[in-house]
């Protein structure tokens, strides 16, 4: 079961870090645009569809990235301090009652939804280039497979948890500076009171 668990927090991560490169397309165009506006007085017609999309596409693609490293806003100002099998608990009944039906309602008015879009050619009302949205609502129904997969792992793992007592692992590629801190200030800790144990000897 983990190899199972483990390889769709890959595959979650492997979509999420492709999709992360729409930062570096949207920055580079919102440069681009800056300059052409302020410099050289001629704005383009382009550059606000581009960030828009772009940032739509990376928000919704890297959803399931995000859940597989349980990096999602928690108000854990009581959840940190409860049981594991506790926690578990909790995590496994919001998955069920929220997070799921969200994902199902996704998929199941995400895909005509984006079907209808592809059909009619559809392009932006909104923008002065005639942009194309089909591709971008199609993002839709594709991010709410990713995150039905994750979704699925995460309650996998609460099962085990409220089963062992413990939170099985998970595959971990980046670090909230708060957490590296607090690591940080338990190693000094430790060392300081190993010199301290030393020196009374």
């Amino acid at each position: 079961m983990e190899k199972l668990l483990f390889f769709i927090d890959r595959l979650s991560a492997a979509v999420g870090k492709a999709f992360g490169w729409c930062i570096i397309v949207m920055t580079l165009g919102t440069c681009y645009e800056v300059f052409m506006r302020y410099v050289l007085r001629a704005p383009t017609n382009w550059a606000f569809d581009l960030s828009y999309f772009m940032y739509g596409a990376l928000f919704m693609m890297a959803g399931a990235y995000t859940l597989s490293r349980n990096g999602h806003v928690r108000g854990d100002f009581l959840y940190r301090m409860m049981s594991f099998r506790t926690q578990a608990s909790i995590d496994l009944v919001l998955y069920a009652i929220f997070m799921l039906p969200g994902i199902g309602a996704l998929l199941y008015y995400g895909i005509p939804y984006a079907q209808i879009s592809w059909h009619i050619g559809e392009v932006s009302i909104y923008s002065p280039t005639g942009a194309p949205v089909y591709p971008h609502k199609t993002l839709i129904p594709i991010a709410a497979f990713f995150l039905l997969l994750q979704c699925f792992a995460e309650m996998v793992r609460c099962i085990i948890c409220i089963r062992d007592g413990v939170w099985p692992q998970r595959l971990h590629d980046v670090e909230e500076m708060e957490s590296a801190i607090l690591a940080e200030a338990a190693d000094r800790r430790r060392i300081e009171e190993e010199m301290h144990v030393g020196a009374a000897r």
